[in-house]
């Protein structure tokens, strides 16, 4: 049986129309009656091209359900409620995903797997320490550890100012963004209280 890409007909269907009296061939499927509890299309009918516009025209999905049960049904996250193992943010922390025991000779898998796992556990020390996304970002621009001291930001600092700025790369001025953005890391960590 081969059923037509866009409109859902499926020609050489062997199943007559459904509806009484009707001698057309049933080559288009509608979902049946269904059961009281079940999520699902149910037993399907098969209908002509005719009767198929008159079901549709007449076909209510919400029939029967309360308007609760309507409103979980349109929620974008309709089915996505629970939480598992595989979409949670410390996925692969705590034990070794099974694509573990796969080769890896490029070091594909692993790589990211450590990156991510880094990231976690970077997002937890950040949070530990109290420091919000913006002060994290501070930190990765310099390229410091959460423990850095004042002597080692400016030292960092001083550092990356020589790199980007035009009048020490001999006037290279395709750095100017970064550079900007280094300033202004160093300016927002400069006041924290860990750096005063």
């Amino acid at each position: 049986m081969k059923q037509d890409r866009f409109h859902g007909r499926v020609r050489g269907a062997t199943h007559p129309c459904c509806v009484p009296g009707c001698t057309q061939p049933g080559e288009f499927r509608a979902p049946g009656v269904r059961p009281s509890g079940f999520d699902g299309p149910g037993d399907y009918r098969w209908f002509c091209l005719e009767h198929i516009r008159a079901f549709n025209q007449g076909y209510d999905f919400f029939r029967g359900m309360s308007p609760e049960q309507i409103q979980r049904a349109q929620s974008p996250i309709s089915g996505w409620e629970s939480e598992n193992r595989a979409f949670r943010p410390d996925a692969g922390i705590d034990q070794a995903p099974r694509w573990n025991d796969f080769a890896d000779p490029l070091d594909a898998i692993h790589a990211r797997a450590r990156m991510r796992r880094d990231d976690y556990l970077k997002g937890q020390d950040a949070a530990r320490r109290g420091l919000n996304p913006a002060d994290r970002r501070a930190y990765e621009v310099l390229g410091l550890d959460f423990d850095a001291d004042r002597r080692a930001l400016r030292g960092r600092y001083s550092e990356l100012v020589r790199r980007y700025h035009p009048d020490r790369n001999g006037g290279d001025r395709s750095h100017e963004a970064r550079l900007t953005e280094v300033i202004d890391a160093y300016n927002h960590l400069r006041r924290l209280p860990s750096f005063s």
